[in-house]
């Protein structure tokens, strides 16, 4: 739910005019930076904050009962084709390319997928937010997938790799975090026996994180990226249901979105 704080900075850049060639997202920036693409401020805080609290959405019984702690039916179909709609349309048509970061757990291997217009997008969006744990794995297009973060959580060397130098990225942790070791490893390792390589990647999840950190930092001194990033630790968990914490969170993006807005206009237009 750090992503409140994405979606808020991301909807004063929309409501700005401000476009991009292309975008990648891994997690929340998956399923919420979709919007960016279908050109639709104020829909991520507006779904989250009127649905947060309905059974329907997310929970511990929706966990137990279906295996997702974010309901993969009401949120990833009920949602987005009928009650706030995604406007697949604009998303298919608009130029900027969209890129999804997931996991391949059979395989233990980073998946960059390029989203078109493909009738099972809405299942790559979900498969890069499904954590583990919290949810099941999900099937796309042949493969067994979850959070893109277990391998690359800023995929900014892979967008480098495919021809985009010049990139405002989103952080929603502030200047100077450090990853710790993730402990839930040990706990992941058994609940995903039949994928162990889930368990080995995250034993090194931290170190890659930190290293893409320092590589980001050097490229920020050399004025090659912008980076935006919260101006102290958001305070969110992973979930959350409470609408007053979760527009606290994006509040805080859009008033720093704001206050970098002639700092991003300037980058942008070089």
């Amino acid at each position: 739910m750090r992503g409140m704080f994405t979606a808020g900075v991301t909807d004063v850049m929309m409501e700005n005019g401000i476009t991009f060639d292309g975008a990648i997202g891994v997690s929340a920036g998956a399923a919420f930076g979709c919007n960016y693409k279908s050109n639709q401020p104020g829909r991520v805080i507006r779904y989250n904050t009127t649905y947060c609290r309905d059974p329907r959405y997310a929970g511990l019984r929706c966990l137990i009962k279906t295996g997702n702690f974010y309901s993969a039916e009401f949120c990833y179909v009920e949602i987005p084709t009928k009650l706030d709609l995604f406007d697949e349309e604009t998303f298919v048509k608009n130029p900027m390319e969209f890129y999804v970061v997931c996991t391949d757990i059979e395989k233990g291997e980073v998946v960059y997928h390029r989203c078109g217009d493909n009738e099972n997008e809405l299942d790559w969006f979900r498969a890069s937010a499904s954590l583990p744990l919290a949810a099941k794995p999900v099937e796309a297009d042949g493969r067994k997938l979850l959070d893109g973060g277990i391998i690359d959580s800023v995929p900014i060397q892979y967008f480098e790799s495919i021809g985009y130098n010049r990139n405002v990225i989103l952080l929603t942790q502030p200047k100077g975090f450090i990853k710790e070791k993730n402990k839930l490893a040990p706990i992941i390792r058994r609940a995903l026996k039949q994928y162990p390589k889930v368990a080995d990647l995250l034993e090194v999840r931290h170190i890659e994180y930190n290293e893409t950190l320092k590589y980001i930092e050097e490229r920020e001194k050399s004025g090659e990226v912008l980076v935006i990033r919260p101006p102290e630790p958001l305070g969110i968990k992973h979930t959350c249901r409470d609408p007053e914490e979760l527009r606290r969170v994006y509040n805080i993006g859009r008033k720093t979105g704001e206050e970098m807005l002639e700092q991003i206009k300037a980058f942008t237009t070089k």
